[in-house]
């Protein structure tokens, strides 16, 4: 069993490739419902500007979004990585000291695209992103998620999100923090615990397939888990 003490509860969030449309969207929810969150970017200007022009659209009496780059940001308990794959696990290589001990979120999503659309990929060699990072930054406790959550829909702020969010993880305490940030934290979400981080690589294909439904669609769709 996992030493739950050891994990650390989500009292600030860093988002790590926060500049970009999944990381800005968590952000905005994040901070609304009073979490304080640092966005990063390689750009720590750019990082500024974003969090500049989230904050604009934020209600009364949220909690602080602030912009840096990657290492302040990884210096949360709570880390997210919504950063593009390619080079993923460079990034986190280099961040692996200050993830020591933090609850790392991988919500990346390895796609390959042609003419007929998406489809799954694989990063490195690796079964999964989230297994990759697990491997690149040793120390951090690694929790895939997000991967069928609409970029589109997070920015809506002022609407539920009315939709599941699958998580998988081997440290059942970390994938216990994560599941307070969803239920408490985003409105109309459920998170549902999917079972070991070896999952990882089925979840983040729902990605492509999301996608293809959104776009044969016109819509932002997410996904519901019945009868549980």
């Amino acid at each position: 069993m996992p030493d739950e003490s050891s994990t650390p509860s989500a009292t600030s969030i860093g988002i790590l490739g926060g500049t970009g449309k999944l990381g800005a969207g968590l952000a905005l929810r994040w901070a609304a419902a009073g979490l304080p969150v640092t966005i990063g970017s390689r750009d720590p200007e750019r990082a500024a500007k974003a969090a500049s022009d989230l904050r604009a659209a934020l209600p009364p009496g949220s909690a602080s979004l602030e912009g840096a780059g990657n290492a302040v940001a990884s210096g949360h308990p709570v880390v997210v990585a919504a950063i593009p794959t390619d080079g993923a696990a460079d990034l986190v290589a280099g961040l692996a000291d200050q993830l020591a001990g933090t609850v790392l979120v991988s919500a990346l999503s390895p796609l390959a695209f042609d003419g007929r659309g998406p489809r799954p990929a694989t990063v490195d060699g690796a079964a999964s992103a989230a297994e990759l990072l697990a491997t690149t930054a040793p120390g951090a406790k690694v929790v895939a998620g997000f991967h069928t959550v609409s970029a589109v829909t997070l920015r809506r702020a002022d609407e539920p999100l009315d939709e599941d969010v699958l998580l998988c993880g081997d440290d059942e305490a970390a994938v216990a923090v994560v599941t307070a940030l969803v239920d408490d934290h985003l409105e109309g979400a459920r998170a549902v615990h999917c079972g070991p981080l070896r999952l990882a690589a089925t979840l983040e294909s729902l990605t492509a397939v999301l996608i293809s439904v959104n776009k044969r669609h016109r819509s932002h769709a997410g996904l519901r888990v019945t009868r549980l």
